[in-house]
């Protein structure tokens, strides 16, 4: 593998990451606050729909993004009410949301747009585009020159492809999802919100006592999870494809819960874990056939390895990973 290929694959692992980490950092913050979230693929995956849905209605990839954020949100809510209102089993709520979304999307889609529950493919304007930063070699550069882009990154310098290909080119979200780390980072645990926010997930007696709503802050995280699955599931569809498809989520809300723990609830090591998982998912889309002597991997083997080394993964590296002790208990007050 030469250096420009190995660029390719990080460039890609990247945008494979960048969905899992904005659905990592939305059960970091719910699951911070005592509310186990196994919803987070719904809520993706219902984002993901609307999102394409009014941006090929009405070629605004903003207000697409928009929507996406406030149908997630919606399930949010949903899940908010059923296990911190009513108090109940979170699990069981995560999991109905999914079921939800999953059949809720293709029925909407088929009803609105006629093809197989799908959207219409997405237009320029509908859609996130890369970001040409300053200096990179780009579509601008290769039209000037008359010359297929491929080109002249080839001939450009290690520094200039590393910047080209892998730093620059990307779409805004891939950026945002970036800043969100350390913006996680410093609510968390530089705020009086993230003090608050953690203690609710040890010892929500302790923050009642100190007269701190306890259903607030965990509304609070939820509704922050609820965004944050809003922007990756609008960035599968508009950012990383074109339109929406059936279950296009494929299992990303599960790997990003994977990767909470094996990064055990911190945002920093939340970063590393997902851009481990997107290199898998990176390597299983570019290296479709490899060969050993004379035998093939067959496709289907390196499409379903970033499943199997999540389970090996959790199975073997994550070590003692504790969650927070109130996580998944409903809170009762004492009267």
């Amino acid at each position: 593998m030469d250096f420009l290929t190995l660029i390719q694959v990080l460039d890609s692992t990247m945008r494979m990451a960048t969905p899992l980490l904005l659905a990592c950092l939305a059960g970091l913050f719910s699951e911070r606050a005592g509310i186990f979230d196994i919803g987070l693929e719904g809520k993706m995956l219902m984002a993901a729909f609307f999102s394409a849905a009014v941006a090929a209605a009405t070629g605004n990839v903003w207000l697409g993004l928009l929507s996406g954020v406030a149908s997630s949100l919606v399930l949010s809510g949903l899940h908010g009410l059923a296990s911190i209102t009513f108090r109940g089993n979170q699990l069981i709520s995560g999991v109905a949301l999914n079921f939800l979304a999953s059949g809720l999307t293709v029925l909407i889609a088929e009803s609105w747009f006629r093809q197989g529950g799908r959207t219409p493919s997405l237009l320029t304007d509908g859609r996130f585009n890369g970001i040409e930063l300053p200096f990179a070699i780009g579509p601008a550069d290769a039209a000037a020159a008359d010359r297929p882009l491929n080109e002249l990154i080839k001939e450009a310098g290690p520094i200039q492809q590393l910047y080209s290909e892998l730093i620059s080119g990307h779409s805004i979200l891939v950026y945002v999802a970036l800043l969100f780390v350390p913006l996680t980072w410093w609510v968390l645990f530089r705020t009086r919100f993230g003090l608050r926010l953690r203690a609710v997930g040890e010892n929500p007696a302790a923050v009642d006592t100190a007269g701190v709503s306890v259903q607030g802050l965990r509304f609070a995280a939820v509704g922050i999870c609820g965004l944050l699955c809003g922007i990756a599931g609008a960035y599968l569809a508009t950012g990383l494809q074109a339109g929406f498809v059936r279950e296009m989520t494929s299992g990303r809300g599960y790997i990003a819960l994977a990767a909470l723990i094996f990064a055990k609830w911190r945002p920093w090591h939340a970063l590393g874990a997902c851009l481990l998982f997107g290199l898998l998912q990176a390597i299983a889309l570019r290296f479709q056939s490899i060969q050993f002597g004379g035998f093939t991997i067959p496709v289907q083997v390196m499409d379903a390895l970033p499943y199997i080394l999540t389970v090996v993964i959790l199975a073997g590296f994550v070590g003692k990973a504790i969650p927070p002790r109130a996580g998944g208990q409903p809170y009762v007050k004492e009267r």
